[in-house]
């Protein structure tokens, strides 16, 4: 793996690449205890500015941790695509109408009665330090190279991937 730490354009790029392809993330907070409280969140999208945008009840507990401290972390991993992304970064959470529906997605109906349920809030997430992995070449060359140093039994020469910080404010 070589580093390529990226700025600004390219790490919002490769931030939005990676977390909106992998949707899921394990969303942790209360990161002073341990072990840290974290649950599977569905990813609403990360917006061009690298805010990455979720949708919660106002009554659950991460809300509530939120509250008290509003440092969060969050796991990506898409194990498809050998693709990873680690994001520690500030919570905030937004009650407003203008807010829910521009977010509001039919599939949220699952967890809520509309976009006018009372519990409904969305939670932004600016990241603050974010580390990513990720294959230069994709997955499928990358395991041909490392098939065929594992037949053959000679070290691989591929560099199959890159990783690094991205700084995106």
């Amino acid at each position: 793996m070589s580093t390529e730490n990226l700025s600004q354009k390219e790490a919002i790029a490769t931030l939005k690449k990676l977390s909106e392809s992998a949707r899921i993330c394990m969303f942790c907070t209360d990161l002073d205890s341990l072990p840290n409280a974290s649950r599977p969140m569905s990813l609403k999208e990360t917006d061009e500015e690298g805010n990455l945008w979720f949708l919660s009840s106002e009554q659950s507990h991460k809300n509530f941790e939120i509250k008290e401290d509003n440092r969060v972390q969050l796991y990506f991993m898409n194990n498809g695509d050998s693709e990873y992304l680690s994001i520690l970064g500030k919570a905030f959470i937004y009650k407003d109408k203008a807010t829910i529906e521009d977010k509001w997605t039919p599939m949220a109906n699952a967890w809520f009665d509309g976009s006018e349920d009372p519990n409904v809030s969305v939670i932004r997430v600016t990241p603050e330090e974010t580390y990513y992995w990720e294959p230069k070449v994709g997955k499928f060359v990358s395991m041909l190279h490392f098939a065929t140093a594992a037949i053959t039994g000679q070290k691989s020469d591929n560099d199959d991937g890159r990783e690094g910080n991205l700084h995106v404010k």
